[in-house]
């Protein structure tokens, strides 16, 4: 009897169901129309004049591409030193492009810490490592957000970070609410982990599981007591960690971040002279606290709406021309920290889910 043809056969734990490439258009689309909207509302043809092409823009398009890679090998200096050199360069570097590719495909309030543990864990490390390098990660990011903000505040003043367009500063401003209530869920957030990893995990994971059994929660009951397992493992192996070891993690994640906020000063500075490079950076850290509360995968729509309204005191044109310019240079800004994902994970994606995934059956 011949053989019959072998046919992929998904396993049980496949990510298939959530994770899916096609997901890539919707932060596209999303992105696109609102870039689109404001275009159409703004437009004026002489004012393209100020975005000029020269060989100074692309040097600097060059080292705003230096900046991004300067910040994708922070994070995987980080993911090797936080799984103590057990990923590879390259399995880190794919670890990194996958969760980069989920995070810009999901609402930035939810990112891709969830499905990062399952890439982790794809590429050799045991679950319980896997959720401790994980949530580490995530830990390091929001303290970074923590320390820095506050610091900047009161480097730079309140009027300088939130007064937009020469409007004057108010504490009740909208933008400043949106970044207090973006701070306010990263702090509580690092202090519920905190509170987990180094003080009474079995606690923590005792209280989920109590507010997971109210009715409008009920449903996630089962991703409740997962992460409360988690959180369990991940506080074993951080009690163990010396200071040398957080200190380390922290470097790469400043790092990171820190080439990712000067991005902005170099497209700005392809097309004009440029001061007050400090505030530039100041406010990029605010404008990414305050896509937290963006439902939009990846912050798309507002991300860019937020760029033309928050950096656009620093675009040297008639306020006739500023819009229409702030809105091309938060396109090229997009295309810059954000698309590139996109198009990795596409390709990668597939490719690593018939890897680690897909057996063959007769």
């Amino acid at each position: 009897m011949a053989d019959l043809p072998q046919q992929p056969v998904s396993t049980p734990e496949s990510p298939l169901r959530s994770v899916k490439t096609y997901k890539a258009l919707f932060p596209v689309l999303i992105g696109l129309g609102v870039v689109g909207f404001l275009f159409y509302r703004e437009f004026r043809p002489e004012a393209m004049s100020f975005v000029s092409w020269s060989w100074d823009v692309f040097l600097w398009f060059f080292v705003a591409l230096l900046f991004m890679l300067g910040r994708d090998l922070g994070y995987v200096w980080r993911i090797r030193i936080l799984s103590e050199g057990r990923l590879s360069f390259l399995q880190a570097l794919r670890v990194i492009m996958l969760w980069e590719f989920t995070s810009a495909i999901t609402p930035s309030a939810i990112g891709g810490t969830s499905v990062a543990i399952l890439y982790v864990t794809k590429e050799g490390l045991s679950v319980g490592r896997s959720s401790a390098v994980v949530m580490a990660t995530s830990f390091l990011d929001e303290i970074y957000f923590l320390v820095m903000f506050p610091i900047l505040l009161l480097l730079v003043g309140g009027t300088q970070l939130f007064s937009i367009g020469g409007d004057a500063f108010s504490w009740t401003g909208g933008l400043f609410l949106v970044a207090t209530l973006g701070y306010a869920i990263k702090a509580v957030y690092v202090g519920i982990l905190a509170y987990g990893f180094f003080v009474n995990p079995r606690g923590l994971k005792w209280l989920l599981l109590k507010i997971f059994k109210l009715p409008v929660l009920r449903r996630w009951k089962q991703g409740a007591h997962q992460a409360g397992t988690e959180i369990i493992q991940t506080s074993q192996e951080f009690r163990r960690k010396p200071f040398r070891y957080w200190f380390k993690a922290f470097l790469a994640t400043f790092l990171s971040w820190t080439s990712r906020y000067w991005v902005v000063n170099a497209i700005l500075l392809a097309f004009f002279a440029v001061n007050d490079h400090f505030l530039i950076f100041a406010r990029q850290l605010v404008m990414w606290i305050m896509m937290l509360v963006s439902p939009t995968p990846g912050g798309s729509g507002f991300a860019e709406y937020v760029f033309t309204r928050y950096l656009g005191d620093f675009i040297p044109v008639a306020p006739e021309h500023l819009g229409a310019v702030a809105i091309v240079l938060a396109f090229i800004w997009r295309l810059a920290t954000y698309y590139p994902y996109l198009i990795v994970g596409v390709f990668l994606l597939p490719k690593w889910m018939r890897k680690h995934f897909l057996t063959t059956k007769k």
